[in-house]
């Protein structure tokens, strides 16, 4: 009986996990926009303190924090 049972469980949760997996949720339909993930930031250069151009390919795979100041 318990034999039974359990694959009746395993039955159902199979059966629930594929429909899950047949159609993606209606994001619209709740007010979600759906997470894009971020794509890598375009080449570009700089001048440092010590007026060196700097890449930023050259920081790949280190965090950077870029702080663009503007006084208008």
């Amino acid at each position: 009986m318990s034999r039974l049972v359990a694959a009746a469980a395993v039955l159902a949760l199979l059966a629930g996990a594929g429909a899950a997996a047949a159609a993606p949720p209606d994001w619209a339909s709740l007010g979600l926009v759906p997470y894009a993930s971020p794509r890598p930031a375009p080449d570009f250069a700089l001048p440092d303190l010590a007026g060196k151009t700097r890449t930023l390919a050259e920081f790949r795979g280190k965090v950077l924090l870029l702080f663009f100041w503007a006084t208008w």
